[in-house]
């Protein structure tokens, strides 16, 4: 049995995604082999010599400590694409809350709740203060084109908006998901400079801190309105704040409200709704689940953040996983101890980038022996080692 600690409330929807015949399930598990988690900080998390794989339901992996699990041999994983819907429809609504001043109007009606029969005559005189303009025909830059920044590009252009994106890491898939009317901005400054409303889609990253700041925001359209659903920390919150103040930006929308930013009347602070809808939830529970089952099972790595992706499907019941430092020689030290037990190689794959120190290698092998998996172990550079028998870790 598989021992799988949750260390927030999961949904049903992924916890029964785990065969309850293999999966034990429960937030009070000891020396798990696997976690689910969701806004849990793990920073200070005692990880047991046992834990083999994090996996957050969700995007963002800012609660774990993804170097330090990395050199520990432990896989993180995340769920990009299953929120994608909900953050998209948020977008889209952030635009019109932005454009149209709505909260502004909202709470103007509130306050005058208590002028009974002069509400009604109080409405029409005052609502010209909040008339906000139209987003059709307006210019959109769409600041990264992942699974949900492709999403907000394709209903942008429904909704008769020109559209510019721009990401630099494009993938293949996203690109071919991508309809031909999204333009595609060669730099950030493209969006910069054409562009009436921009939403920001990108990881946090020491590259992306800040990226919105004095200097940026210098380049924009006067008025511009920004959206940022993605990380707090993409924007400079001090520089944001002047630009509102002199009209440089006529609204920001941010999901990660602080104490700068939560009072401030040109910026609406929305509490980190992004993907807190019932089915953004459901799809990242079972995506995660699914992500854990495949590596505890076949030592598969699919959406991982501090490990190269690698599937191997299985050729014979029998495989050998090794997660070792990205340097030369390594494979050839691996298939020697492999070949060295008289064992033959039906199949394999390594996988590394150069981003990532460390590289993963499957290897399917024609049967197990005793201390072959200690043997790889020794050898210099290896992190960690697991041999599966079917589906599930060998004896050996």
């Amino acid at each position: 049995m598989f021992k799988i600690k949750t260390l927030n409330s999961i949904s049903p929807v992924g916890l029964e995604a785990l065969d309850k015949s293999r999966y034990v399930v429960s937030d009070e598990i000891e020396n798990p082999d696997a976690i689910l988690v969701r806004s849990a900080n793990m920073h200070n998390y005692e990880a047991n010599p046992e834990l083999l794989c994090v996996a957050r339901a969700g995007a963002g992996t800012n609660n774990i400590p993804v170097d330090k699990f990395a050199d520990m041999g432990i896989v993180v994983f995340n769920t990009p694409g299953a929120n994608a819907e909900a953050v998209k429809e948020l977008a889209l609504c952030a635009m019109l809350l932005a454009s149209r001043n709505i909260v502004g109007g909202i709470e103007w009606v509130r306050s005058i709740a208590d002028k009974g029969d002069e509400v009604a005559p109080l409405v029409e005189k005052g609502k010209a203060q909040f008339v906000g303009p139209e987003i059709k025909g307006k210019t959109l830059g769409v600041v990264g084109l992942g699974a949900i920044g492709a999403k907000v590009a394709q209903a942008a252009v429904a909704l008769g908006m020109t559209v510019y994106g721009y990401d630099p890491y494009l993938s293949v898939d996203a690109a071919w998901r991508m309809s031909s009317e999204v333009r595609h901005a060669k730099d950030l400054d493209t969006i910069l400079t054409q562009c009436d409303y921009i939403t920001l889609h990108v990881p946090y990253t020491s590259s992306t801190k800040h990226m919105i700041n004095a200097a940026t925001i210098n380049k924009m359209k006067r008025g511009v309105r920004i959206i940022n659903l993605a990380r707090g920390e993409l924007v400079n919150d001090d520089d944001m704040i002047c630009a509102l103040e002199d009209g440089r930006v006529a609204c920001y929308v941010t999901d990660f409200p602080n104490g700068k930013t939560a009072s401030h009347p040109k910026i609406i602070p929305i509490p980190h709704l992004g993907a807190s809808t019932p089915e953004s939830e459901d799809n990242c529970a079972y995506m995660a689940a699914k992500e854990i089952m495949d590596y505890l099972e076949n030592g598969n790595i699919t959406n991982s953040v501090n490990m190269p992706s690698a599937v191997l499907p299985r050729s014979c019941d029998s495989r050998i996983c090794v997660i070792h430092k990205n340097v030369p020689d390594m494979i050839a030290k691996i298939t020697s101890v492999v070949s060295g037990a008289g064992l033959n190689i039906e199949n394999m794959i390594n996988a590394g980038t150069k981003n990532l120190p460390y590289a993963y290698t499957m290897i399917d092998v024609s049967s197990l022996v005793p201390g072959l998996a200690e043997d790889i172990r020794s050898l210099e550079g290896v992190v960690r080692v697991r041999a599966l028998q079917g589906k599930g870790p060998c004896e050996f």
